[in-house]
């Protein structure tokens, strides 16, 4: 074997070793509350060592396993109905008729955020009273321990990891409180934001409906949104709507509920 071989071939055991043992020092999943306060306290060790403060160790160290949560991640079932079915259970006519009295009671502020973002009220409305009905349901949960639930889960871990993360530096910044209340799986404010997205998109106090429908304009021109093209399905912009939600019955409720507040 060359040299070259011998070099490479022990890089390549190395870095196996490390990956093993980065794997065995992680905190392990779980499937029932039986080992979630030893998976904290693992957990704990490695935030710390990654640099998150002790204000969020702290808050990290008080949640509790949300078993509420799991059920409600065990039963997502309207996402399987029908699209007609699937806007009767949401109450789409309900929201439209809400929304295009919204749109011109707030019509300054929506015109704000579509000279800003590109993006018109009708989507966005859409989005605000499916997600909250218009801020009246935003959830009580305890948003951190929904999350640290979620990140302990063995069914998602790797995606709630990194929001749980994102939460640990939100609480740190003091964006967010260790006691901020929200829905099922930890979305927060009128829209819903998870904490990674609040982080890349937020614009301030998302319990603050201006503030909410800026971010929700601020994501969704950042995933590819273009002033003045279409929202339907197939036309440009429908893809920033996918990356909003990826149940298709969302996203073609949500095309539709804004093409009819937006009167087109």
């Amino acid at each position: 074997m060359t040299r070259g071989r011998l070099i490479a071939t022990a890089l390549a055991g190395a870095a196996l070793v490390a990956t093993l043992a980065a794997q065995a020092d992680a905190a392990q999943c779980g499937n029932g509350p039986g080992g979630f306060e030893n998976w904290k306290r693992e957990f704990s060790a490695e935030a710390g060592a990654k640099g998150v403060g002790q204000a969020a160790l702290g808050a990290l160290m008080q949640t509790n396993y949300a078993s509420a949560t799991i059920a409600a991640d065990r039963s997502q079932h309207s996402f399987s109905l029908s699209l007609d079915a699937f806007m009767a259970k949401r109450g789409a006519a309900t929201i439209v008729s809400r929304g295009r009295s919204l749109k011109h009671s707030q019509a300054a502020m929506f015109a704000s955020i579509q000279q800003r973002y590109g993006v018109p009220p009708g989507p966005l409305i859409a989005i605000w009273g499916m997600e909250t009905g218009f801020g009246s349901q935003r959830g009580n949960q305890n948003m951190l321990s929904s999350i640290a639930t979620l990140a302990y889960d063995c069914r998602r871990p790797e995606f709630f990891t990194d929001q749980l993360y994102a939460a640990l530096k939100l609480i740190d910044r003091g964006s967010l409180s260790p006691s901020q209340r929200g829905s099922m799986h930890g979305e927060v404010g009128q829209t819903q934001f998870m904490p990674k997205n609040i982080l890349a998109y937020g614009t301030g106090n998302l319990d603050v409906s201006a503030n909410a429908l800026s971010s929700t304009a601020n994501f969704l021109r950042a995933h590819g949104w273009r002033a003045g093209a279409g929202y339907q399905p197939g036309e440009a912009n429908f893809a920033a709507i996918e990356a909003w939600n990826a149940a298709q019955v969302y996203q073609k409720a949500i095309a539709i509920m804004g093409r009819q507040i937006d009167g087109e």
